[in-house]
């Protein structure tokens, strides 16, 4: 079971456009904290939209919001930030799930439907989990000493290095 589960039934899915305001209590967020590795979960809610569209598919079109913690990977101080994103994803029904489908002029990869039935309260937590920040740091906080980066090296130098000592 997830965190934060708003299970849709897609039999009960009206014509047109359904649209489920949701948000996570106090216990949701807790454990979507702990879930992300977030200092803490202040506020997430989200605006859903379900659309059947032709044949099997559905389209979830959703507005999050969210007030997250994080740590910085320097400092270890509390940065708090807002989190604010637009996502569309498409299920299907049946055979069509797990393949790609045309819509737009771009391919859209289709998510499968189990058991009838979308769970948007966690299809809005895995987009929270993509938008958030990987390696959040404080404004003015720098490498730890010794600390070297790699970037524009190339991963030949340092076998040319290891072979030179030979």
């Amino acid at each position: 079971m997830t965190e934060f589960s708003r299970p849709v039934a897609l039999d009960r899915l009206a014509p047109g456009e359904t649209v489920y305001d949701i948000a996570a209590d106090p216990g949701e967020r807790a454990a979507l904290a702990r879930r992300f590795a977030l200092v803490a979960l202040e506020r997430l809610e989200a605006r859903v939209r379900l659309m059947r569209l032709a044949g099997e598919l559905v389209r979830l079109s959703a507005d999050l919001s969210a007030e997250v913690a994080q740590e910085c990977v320097v400092s270890l101080e509390k940065l708090t930030s807002r989190v604010e994103e637009s996502f569309t994803l498409l299920y299907a029904e049946g055979q069509d799930a797990s393949s790609e489908v045309v819509l737009s002029g771009a391919a859209e990869l289709v998510e499968p439907v189990e058991g009838g039935v979308i769970d948007i309260g966690e299809a809005v937590a895995q987009q929270l989990s993509l938008a958030l920040d990987p390696f959040p740091r404080a404004a003015g906080t720098e490498a730890p000493e010794g600390a070297t980066s790699t970037a524009g090296v190339s991963p030949f130098a340092a076998l040319s290095r290891w072979k030179q000592k030979d």
